[in-house]
C-alpha cells in the first residue's frame, strides 16, 4: 500500500496538509515527498512493492505534470512497451506509465487499466486536476473541501479530517474533472445475461480465478497469503501453491479458547505443502486493540469491526515478525456468489439486485476492513476475486444458477474446482463461517459482554438517539459509535449505514449481522 493526498487549488495550508497527511505513514514508511504542482500541493508516502529503486518514487512527472498512485497495474508491461516508443521511463514501477497514458489518451486511460488504483493527476498543459479510483474501490480515496472551497483528496478520512468539515468516500469506477464526478464503469451493471451452461460457467469461474490468482503473485517484495481455512482463501492458495517453484507462507488466526477455523486452515497448509504460521489471540488483546481498530477503520459498523479484529491482529503479527509486504486475501467472493443469508433470496431477480447492491457498496465494508488492516501494519492487500475480468463474467452469470438450488451455497464456486485436487473434499464443500465467528465465537461474546458493562439499560436508550445517521441499535453498535465520533466527529455518512442480512426477506428479519443467528447457520459454526 502507499498513502496519497492532493489540495488542488493555491494558498494550500500547509501546516494543516502535512499534519493530515502524516497520519497515515504507516501505509508508505519507505519514503515521503510532497510536491508544489504550482497550483496546488501532492504527497505520496511510498511502500516500495513494483520497481524497488528510488526511480520509483512518486509523485512522477512529465513536462509540468504530476500523478501520485497508490496502485497495482496488471499487464502494465504492454502498455509501457507501446508507450515506449514515445515516451522514456525510468523506473520498473507500473504507475510511470500513467502521465504518459494521460496525455496519450485523456479520461478513456481509465477504462483501459486492469488495476486497483487510486490516483490524483495535475495536467500542467490546461492547470486541471484530475482523480479517479477503481470500479470497485480497492483503494482508498476520500475527498473533502477545505474552508477555501478547495477540493481535497486522501487515501484515508484521517487525512482529511481537521481539514474538510464533511469527508466523503470517492465513488468507485469514477473519475473527477472540472468539479464534476463522472463514472466511467459500473462493475456491477450487467448489459447482457450469461446463459452459459453450468459446465461451461464453471470451467470459465475457474479459468478466471485462476488468472487472477496468478496476475496477483507478480511482485519485486515478498508475498503471503492469509488462509482461514474457508472456502475462499483456501482456494486463492491452493492456486498460488501450485504455480509457485516454492512453499507459499500462509498465515491463520484464532481465539486460545473456542478457534473454530485454525483447524481447518492447518487441514489446508499440510496439504498443499505451504509453510505455515498459526497466531493466538486472547480476549484482553481483542478489548485492547479495539479502539485502536475502529480508529484504523474510519467505520462503526458492526460487522466490519468484528472482521477487523483478527485481521489486523495478524497483519500486525506479520509486520512484527516477518519481511513479507504483500498480501493475497480471499475478499469478494460472498458478494458474488451469495452469503448464508442470501439463501433466503425469494427469486432470482432479488439474488442478483442483491448482489449488485453489496459489490457497489464493497469500498464501504470488507474491502476497507482489508485494506485498513492490512495497510495499518505497512503491508499490501490483493484480491484475487476483486479481478475485474472475474467480477464482470460472474455478475453476468444467470443468478438462477447462482443461487442456492443445489443444496450448498456457492456451488458454481465448488464444482469449477472439484476435479482439480486443489484442496481436501471437506475443505471444498466445508459450509461458510463468518470470520468474525470463525476465528471463535467467544471473540464476538466478549466484545458484546464488555460492551454490557460499558453502558446501562438508561444510558444506551439516552444516548443512542444522539446519532440521527445508522442510529445504533444495541450496545455494541453504539460503543463502537461513539470510539468512532471520538476520531471521525460528524462523519458518519461516510458509511451508508449498518451492513445487515436483507431484512425484508423472509427468515432475514434480524438484530445481529452474524450468520449465527440465521436459522441456516446449521454446521457453518462447527
Amino acid at each position: 500500500m502507499c498513502a496519497i493526498i492532493g489540495y488542488c487549488g493555491s494558498g494550500a495550508p500547509r501546516a494543516l496538509f502535512e499534519k493530515g497527511f502524516s497520519e497515515t505513514v504507516s501505509r508508505g514508511p519507505d519514503d515521503s515527498r510532497i510536491v508544489d504542482t504550482g497550483k496546488g500541493l501532492l504527497g505520496f508516502h511510498r511502500l516500495a512493492i513494483m520497481g524497488l529503486t528510488p526511480e520509483g518514487m512518486q509523485p512522477f512527472s512529465l513536462d509540468g505534470s504530476y500523478v501520485v498512485c497508490n496502485g497495482e497495474i496488471y499487464g502494465f508491461e504492454k502498455l509501457k512497451a507501446e508507450l515506449a516508443e514515445k515516451y522514456t521511463f525510468r523506473s520498473g514501477s507500473d504507475c510511470e506509465i500513467l502521465l504518459p497514458l494521460w496525455r496519450e489518451h485523456g479520461v478513456d486511460m481509465f477504462k483501459m487499466l486492469d488495476a486497483e488504483f487510486a490516483m490524483i493527476l495535475y495536467d500542467g498543459e490546461t492547470g486541471e486536476y484530475v482523480a479517479a479510483r477503481d470500479p470497485i474501490g480497492i483503494r482508498p480515496l476520500y475527498y473533502g473541501q477545505d474552508a477555501q472551497g478547495v477540493t481535497v483528496f486522501a487515501s484515508e478520512p484521517k487525512n482529511l479530517v481537521g481539514l474538510c468539515a464533511r469527508v466523503m468516500p470517492f465513488p468507485p469506477g469514477c473519475y473527477w474533472k472540472g468539479d464534476k464526478f463522472v463514472r466511467y464503469t459500473d462493475i456491477a451493471r450487467v448489459d447482457a445475461v450469461c446463459h452459459d451452461d453450468v459446465e461451461t460457467v464453471c470451467r470459465t469461474i475457474r479459468e478466471k480465478l485462476t488468472a487472477g490468482v496468478e496476475k496477483r503473485l507478480v511482485a519485486d517484495a515478498k508475498v503471503g497469503f492469509l488462509l482461514s481455512g474457508g472456502l475462499d482463501s483456501s482456494l486463492v492458495c491452493a492456486i498460488a501453491a501450485r504455480r509457485s517453484k516454492t512453499p507459499i507462507r500462509t498465515f491463520a488466526i484464532g481465539m486460545r479458547e473456542d478457534a473454530i477455523d485454525l483447524k481447518y486452515a492447518r487441514e489446508v497448509a499440510d496439504f498443499i505443502g505451504s509453510e505455515h504460521t498459526e497466531v493466538m489471540m486472547t480476549e484482553k488483546e481483542v478489548l485492547s486493540a479495539l479502539e485502536t481498530v475502529i480508529k484504523t477503520l474510519g467505520t462503526y459498523d458492526i460487522t466490519t469491526v468484528r472482521a477487523s479484529m483478527g485481521m489486523y491482529l495478524l497483519c500486525k503479527w506479520i509486520h512484527e515478525n516477518t519481511d513479507i509486504r504483500v498480501l493475497l486475501t480471499g475478499e469478494i467472493s460472498d458478494e458474488l456468489f451469495g452469503y448464508k443469508y442470501t439463501d433466503y433470496a425469494p427469486d432470482a431477480a432479488a439474488f442478483q439486485a442483491e448482489s449488485e447492491k453489496r459489490v457497489r457498496e464493497l469500498h464501504m465494508y470488507d474491502v476497507l476492513r482489508a485494506d485498513r488492516c492490512i495497510s495499518a501494519n505497512s503491508l499490501e492487500a490483493r484480491v484475487p476475486f476483486g479481478d475485474l475480468d472475474f467480477v464482470r463474467y460472474v455478475m453476468a452469470v444467470d443468478p438462477a444458477k447462482k443461487m442456492n438450488v443445489y443444496g450448498k451455497g456457492k456451488y458454481l464456486l465448488r464444482h469449477a474446482f472439484e476435479n482439480e485436487g486443489l484442496l481436501p473434499h471437506d475443505i471444498l464443500w466445508r459450509e461458510k463461517a463468518a470470520f468474525s465467528d470463525a476465528v471463535g465465537h467467544s471473540m464476538v461474546d466478549d466484545l458484546k459482554a464488555y460492551a454490557e458493562t460499558v453502558y446501562t439499560d438508561e444510558a444506551f436508550a439516552a444516548r443512542r438517539v444522539r446519532y440521527v445517521h445508522a442510529t445504533p441499535f444495541t450496545k455494541e453498535s453504539l460503543l463502537y459509535r461513539d470510539i468512532f465520533e471520538k476520531y471521525y466527529p460528524d462523519q458518519a455518512e461516510m458509511v451508508v449505514g449498518f451492513w445487515m442480512p436483507n431484512k425484508a426477506w423472509k427468515g432475514c428479519d434480524v438484530n445481529d449481522p452474524s450468520a449465527r443467528v440465521l436459522g441456516n447457520y446449521g454446521a457453518s459454526g462447527l
